[in-house]
């Protein structure tokens, strides 16, 4: 009798666990839900001071010059956004892409009488292409973003999902057009298909909820083993 009281009343704790205020849509945040695909950002999202996307501060390129040796270089762009060159003088490269720095430096070049000038300007490497995960994943952090960077790579680059992780509170934090918006994801839903695996932009930042029933019934289990499986049930 004692047990079955026990269970009864940890059936009810976990019960009430599972209760769990959804994000609401508010004047700052629009709130999308379900299979519906967050809108992707404009260039003006990515381009945002405080947000560098594309080629942006600290990001390292190489530039290359046809028939001039002498201006090929390797070289970060400085925490403002530019890069100096010899004869090209000082050029913003922030939210360029590399083909319109190559024609910006081509264009200053003309100025300095280089004719017929040809630029090649490739990304080395970039630290202001990246996305954020936090919360219930194995590894938090900031992780690079690539053209194909979806929801689930993301969350495979942080090493999976953690203990604790709520697979129905996946939440993907967005500005789009200065407006400030939030996707509710299943990830349990997107492993089985019900809906399309979410892509992910520089700048997303990526919460991954906890699970308090998870956590009451570990504490359970360790506590008392024998008691804990007529409530794995209860987790399904």
């Amino acid at each position: 009798m004692r047990k079955f009281c026990i269970a009864v009343l940890m059936a009810s704790a976990l019960a009430g666990c599972t209760r769990h205020e959804p994000i609401q849509s508010s004047p700052h945040l629009t709130v999308v839900e379900g299979s519906s695909i967050l809108p992707a950002p404009d260039r003006g999202d990515l381009t945002a001071a405080d947000r560098p996307a594309l080629i942006g501060p600290l990001d390292t390129i190489q530039v290359d010059v046809f028939n001039v040796p002498d201006l090929n270089r390797e070289m970060q762009v400085d925490a403002s956004g530019r890069i100096a060159m010899p004869l090209a003088g000082t050029i913003d490269a922030r939210g360029r892409t590399a083909e319109e720095l190559a024609k910006l430096i081509e264009a200053a070049l003309r100025t300095r009488y280089v004719r017929n000038p040809e630029v090649t300007v490739n990304i080395k490497s970039s630290v202001s292409q990246v996305v954020t995960i936090d919360g219930q994943v194995v590894e938090p952090g900031l992780y690079p973003v690539t053209n194909q960077m979806t929801l689930m790579r993301v969350i495979a680059s942080a090493k999976g999902l953690s203990e604790f992780a709520r697979q129905d509170d996946v939440v993907i934090l967005r500005t789009v057009g200065n407006q400030r918006m939030a996707g509710l994801y299943n990830v349990a839903a997107i492993r089985r298909g019900a809906y399309d695996d979410p892509p992910v932009f520089a700048n997303d930042v990526i919460v991954v909820g906890d699970s308090p029933q998870r956590r009451l019934f570990r504490d359970f289990v360790s506590l008392s083993p024998l008691l804990a499986a007529p409530l794995i049930a209860v987790l399904q």
